[in-house]
């Protein structure tokens, strides 16, 4: 029902997102899409790349007068550091080049735990540029211009997507009770995106110490979507179980290597009671069928199906791989032992991840919204959102015999 694609490179001239399938009629302004992009900026330990991009998108499609025309939206993201790059990244031959001469800033030693190498043996290429441009990170600025549209669609259903980050460097953030309703305000206002002051504060000594030995951090950031009804995704088919897609969308951001729903591996540990989620009446709930779970240990997904009750993700993110102490390679040339290539990074970017999961989460939960609800229009989905709600509200409980 709705898909997306992104093109260009981290140091060429742009990145382009385009996202088809939405419907026509969602109110629709570049602001919405780029105060995703500022976020997705932000955070203590970014590197100079964030002092140099102003990240803005325009509509280059799919948007007249402020509304969208269910027509592919086309969205263009400069990358202003290309101005220093438009040699090295030409896509003509320089004057002078032959066909295969090296550019400037060859990279011939490849990183451990970056794409380089195997990205140079799967393409048959010979400089690892070919490689890093595209798999650098910056792909993602594409990605959360995609998804902002995404969130604007869910923002009409009063459905909301935010992100904290809960764990990094070593340092593990306290987790309030009750959540701030504005779970985004408040992390927004934290240089690493926490809600524990205190966290906030060790973890930036970890990130100036990392700083100094060349070193980088990973981390954790927790995604929270509620508002959603039950009955999203399926349990018929594995390409159709919602925590499947939501777990493959989030797997597939640069550096994340686990994903946890609900209680995660902790559910592995303990015993049947202690992990599924007791059911009570809640009459004037007709999101949840007129139900509620005690707890939420599910993570507000059972069988592949939305239950309601809020979507809870963690995200684990691994250092980043460019070391500005770097560790040993090998020179592809000589076949030597080397130091490998440094080019510029940041120390940490986890909380750049958690805004990028809480796009790749709009994702796919706007799609699950489309396929369930359909509608080539922003309406007619709300028709039929209507209806649905209004069905699943009279099933059951005390709601039912009224």
């Amino acid at each position: 029902m709705l898909r997306f694609t992104t093109a260009g490179e981290s140091h060429g001239p742009a990145l382009v997102a385009i996202l088809e399938g939405m419907p026509a009629g969602l109110p629709l302004v570049a602001a919405d899409v780029d105060t995703e992009l500022v976020r997705r900026q932000q955070g203590y330990g970014r590197g100079r790349r964030m002092q140099i991009e102003k990240d803005a998108a325009e509509f280059l499609s799919g948007v007249r007068a402020g509304r969208t025309l269910g027509s592919p939206i086309a969205m263009l993201i400069p990358n202003r550091d290309s101005k220093n790059w438009r040699e090295i990244m030409n896509p003509a031959l320089n004057e002078g080049e032959s066909t295969g001469d090296p550019r400037k800033r060859v990279v011939t030693r490849p990183r451990p735990g970056h794409a380089d190498l195997v990205g140079l043996l799967k393409y048959g290429r010979d400089d690892a540029r070919d490689i890093l441009e595209r798999a650098s990170a910056r792909e993602t600025t594409a990605r959360v211009a995609a998804a902002a549209v995404c969130r604007r669609f869910l923002q009409e259903f009063g459905v909301r997507i935010a992100s904290h980050v809960v764990h990094l460097g070593g340092v593990d953030a306290r987790r309030p009770e009750p959540m701030p309703d504005d779970l985004n305000a408040v992390a927004d206002a934290s240089p690493l995106r926490t809600l524990d002051p205190d966290a906030d504060r060790e973890m930036i000594v970890r990130i100036d110490a990392a700083k100094r030995a060349g070193n980088t951090l990973g981390g954790i950031a927790e995604v929270v979507c509620d508002g959603l009804p039950v009955g999203l995704g399926s349990h018929v088919a594995w390409d159709r179980k919602l925590d499947g897609r939501l777990a493959g969308a989030l797997m597939s951001i640069p550096a994340v290597k686990g994903v946890e729903i609900g209680m995660g591996f902790d559910t592995a540990r303990v015993p049947g009671s202690d992990v599924h989620d007791e059911i009570a009446w809640a009459a004037g709930r007709p999101s949840t069928g007129n139900v509620r779970r005690r707890t939420n240990r599910a993570g507000g997904l059972e069988g592949g199906i939305t239950t309601g009750e809020p979507l809870v993700l963690r995200v684990a993110m691994k250092p980043i791989s460019t070391l500005m102490r770097p560790l040993g390679t090998v020179e592809l040339t000589t076949g030597e032992p080397a130091a490998a290539v440094a080019e510029r990074s940041d120390v940490t970017a986890v909380p750049a991840m958690g805004v990028i999961a809480e796009a790749m989460v709009a994702f796919v939960v706007a799609d699950a919204m489309l396929e369930k609800f359909g509608g080539d229009s922003l309406e007619e989905t709300r028709r039929n959102h209507r209806a649905y709600l209004a069905d699943v509200g009279s099933r059951f409980g005390p709601a039912a015999g009224a």
